[in-house]
């Protein structure tokens, strides 16, 4: 569902002329202490490595492919490597496939007022004006026009301006995650695909906190574009080398840099998405999980990466209700 969200984001907006993400990493950026507090935290969590897992009960097995939701070429490495897992699979589970695409599509058609402020005050008169000095700078760093920029809800607005530019051309092209190829793949061998969660899920997570807790977290998307760009540099090579847990760590860390925030509040609204974003969707998800594997034997379960490792994750969760965890051979 983040990759709709996303597309439908960026649908009317010109693409900046850059690249996919390269250069500097973030972690180049870590003092001694940060670097030993993200390794602290990556052994402290269960099962923080690793892309492809399987889970067995009795003579079920269910195999969890840790996913990347924006494009990157190297995915098609990743694409192959499970591509067994998929044509052997009874039944493929996203956190929303094409019918709940189609949903949210229709959605947006019928309310676009969803997205955006058509009545009361507009975002410059309700920001402080160094915060909407830094939203009018990340806006047209992405070509985003201001006037637009200025009437979107606050949660619409930071899940734009969360993509550094140098991932833009690549989105509006058309290419898209792991999660949509493995959907691709499902449907050309004939496999069904279920989603985890219904369609506005995450879209009414992320309109469910009032007005000022909205703003907070849309200063936490207004980190520097340079910054963000390094950011998705350090998320990609972990990612390509399986280093998941560490991923969310160094995000953590990066929460540091977000203007206009102490690092205080930061954390706690880093603490909140969190649990809001994956410890609660992950709890979810698991019933889901277990019907379906009460009348399938062999499922494949795709989601975001970030979604697998940790006490909430959903290796940890399935191994609380008896199954048996291992990573994929």
């Amino acid at each position: 569902m983040l990759r709709t969200l996303l597309a439908l984001a960026f649908a009317t907006f010109a693409a900046p002329a850059t690249a996919l993400c390269t250069g500097a990493d973030f972690r180049d950026r870590l003092s001694d202490a940060d670097r030993a507090t993200v390794a602290r935290a990556v052994d402290a969590t269960p099962y923080a490595q690793g892309l492809r897992w399987v889970a067995r009960r009795d003579d079920d097995r269910i195999t969890l492919i840790g996913t990347m939701h924006v494009f990157d070429p190297r995915l098609e490495q990743v694409r192959a490597a499970v591509a067994g897992d998929i044509q052997a699979a009874d039944v493929l589970l996203v956190e929303a496939g094409d019918a709940e695409q189609a949903q949210m599509e229709a959605a947006v058609a019928a309310d676009p007022d969803l997205f955006f402020i058509t009545e009361g005050p507009t975002l410059p008169e309700t920001l402080d004006d160094a915060t909407w000095s830094a939203v009018m700078e990340a806006a047209r760093a992405r070509s985003i026009p201001v006037f637009m920029a200025a009437k979107m809800e606050p949660w619409y607005l930071s899940l734009v301006l969360s993509m550094p530019p140098c991932i833009l051309p690549e989105m509006l092209a058309g290419q898209e995650g792991l999660d949509a190829m493995l959907i691709d793949d499902a449907g050309a061998a004939g496999i069904p695909v279920r989603a985890l969660e219904p369609w506005d899920t995450l879209f009414t997570i992320m309109r469910k906190s009032d007005f000022d807790t909205q703003v907070d977290d849309l200063k936490l998307a207004l980190i520097a574009p340079d910054l963000q760009s390094e950011m998705f540099v350090a998320m990609l090579d972990a990612y390509f080398t399986e280093r998941i847990a560490e991923i969310w760590e160094v995000s953590r860390i990066a929460a540091a840099y977000v203007p206009g925030l102490s690092e205080e509040r930061a954390q706690a609204v880093f603490a909140e998405t969190e649990e809001d974003l994956l410890n609660r969707r992950n709890r979810a998800w698991i019933p889901v999980i277990e019907a379906e594997a009460a009348s399938h034997d062999r499922l494949v379960v795709a989601a975001g990466a970030a979604h697998l490792p940790g006490d909430q994750g959903l290796l940890a969760l399935l191994e609380a209700e008896g199954w048996r965890i291992s990573p994929a051979p």
